[in-house]
């Protein structure tokens, strides 16, 4: 199925039915937070959940949801208070939007996993190496590395579900 296709069967969605599917997304990125949070929540926080921020690519209307998600997460596992939640959310917000306007800019779908690195990777060490006594640097390379493997995933993702999911 071409994107113009895909678009069509996405314009001639249901509310209900993207409400159902924004809280799947949701409850399947908690679920893989709270299965992950080992290592999610570490020195490379690995957040194969935010992977999750590729179906954006697909479903836009998951933008809003994916960014709740991560600010949920971080209010139920992180710890760290109020500008970790916070950031997190708008973290989520920019990184699934970023991700929405590769396919709508006709870039190549490996471009997906460029935000799902940066984003956090750059970002989150802002409000991180105020809250814990680690340079932004430091935490910048360490979340970097750590969003490698969410980024590919994401694309990775993308690619199997495309003309699976849509309609």
């Amino acid at each position: 199925m071409n994107s113009a296709m895909a678009a069509q069967r996405l314009k001639t969605m249901t509310i209900s039915r993207q409400i159902a599917i924004s809280g799947l997304v949701a409850a399947v990125y908690i679920a893989v937070m709270m299965l992950t949070q080992g290592f999610a929540f570490g020195q490379y926080q690995i957040r194969i959940a935010t992977s999750l921020y590729a179906l954006s690519a697909i479903y836009p209307f998951l933008i809003i949801p994916l960014a709740v998600s991560n600010l949920l997460s971080n209010l139920l596992m992180g710890g760290l208070g109020l500008p970790d939640i916070i950031g997190g959310g708008i973290v989520g917000l920019l990184t699934a939007s970023l991700v929405y306007l590769v396919p709508r800019w006709q870039l190549n779908d490996w471009l997906i996993a460029l935000p799902i690195i940066f984003c956090p990777g750059l970002l989150v060490p802002v409000w991180l190496s105020y809250l814990i006594p680690v340079p932004y640097e430091v935490l910048a390379v360490s979340l970097l590395i750590g969003q490698i493997i969410p980024g590919i995933t994401g694309v990775i993702l993308v690619k199997q579900l495309r003309n699976k999911l849509v309609g």
